[in-house]
């Protein structure tokens, strides 16, 4: 790797570390499952967690470095996700990150096989709409990612339960996918509460395409006007 690239992974290494403690902050995962990664922009490279390493114990060092194959490049053993990642950085070229969890209540939904309805504004915001559910696939090789990929596949949604597992995230980096793991289980808590208690009202899908856009392109703070 030149210096330039060694640069940018040596950042991605910092920052994929710290993103994976906001996955224990907001309960997401348990033990050593999960696993949060990120493209290095403009290389065939991705940073991943190590497999089976405490979260207590990552470290801007402990994170490996594969290519989009999935073939170590600098590091240990990683994550046993890494071929479903790997798959997804090959097929989405706008993806810049991917987290995976097994967060209580979205495995719930995932377990049942059930997609999530957009009873929620803060869904349709996120989300645009359900969150689908995917099919499923043995762990290890790229099923997983060739079921994420087609199940998000033209979709807003950048979260999708994978049938008996858990549940996958995308977005424009890894900062993104991981706050798109935390929603989708605030989400997938507040859906499974409304149902406990009766038949949730469903959004228009009229209505779900205004919060989207409002949320997506109005929503926060803009850069000012040169």
């Amino acid at each position: 790797m030149n210096t330039e690239v060694t640069r940018q992974v040596a950042a991605l290494r910092e920052t994929v570390a710290r993103l994976h403690r906001e996955l224990t902050r907001n309960g997401l995962v348990a033990w050593t499952a999960g696993n949060v990664s990120a493209r290095v922009p403009g290389q065939e490279l991705m940073v991943i967690k190590p497999s089976g390493v405490d979260y207590d114990d990552l470290t801007a060092e402990t994170m490996v470095v594969c290519d989009l194959n999935g073939a170590v490049v600098e590091g240990g053993s990683p994550s046993s996700d890494t071929a479903a990642h790997a798959y997804v950085y090959r097929a989405m070229p706008e993806v810049g990150g991917v987290v995976h969890t097994h967060s209580g209540y979205a495995t719930a939904w995932a377990a049942r096989g059930e997609a999530i309805p957009c009873w929620l504004t803060a869904q349709a915001d996120e989300f645009g709409g359900e969150i689908p559910i995917g099919p499923f696939a043995l762990i290890g090789g790229d099923d997983i990612g060739k079921g994420i990929v087609s199940t998000l596949s033209g979709h807003r949604s950048p979260a999708v339960l994978m049938r008996n597992h858990g549940v996958f995230t995308i977005g424009k980096d890894a900062r993104a996918a991981v706050k798109a793991a935390v929603m989708c289980e605030d989400v997938a808590r507040t859906a499974h509460l409304a149902r406990a208690l009766g038949q949730p009202v469903p959004i228009a899908p009229a209505d779900i395409d205004s919060l989207y856009d409002r949320y997506q392109n109005v929503y926060g703070q803009r850069p000012p006007a040169p």
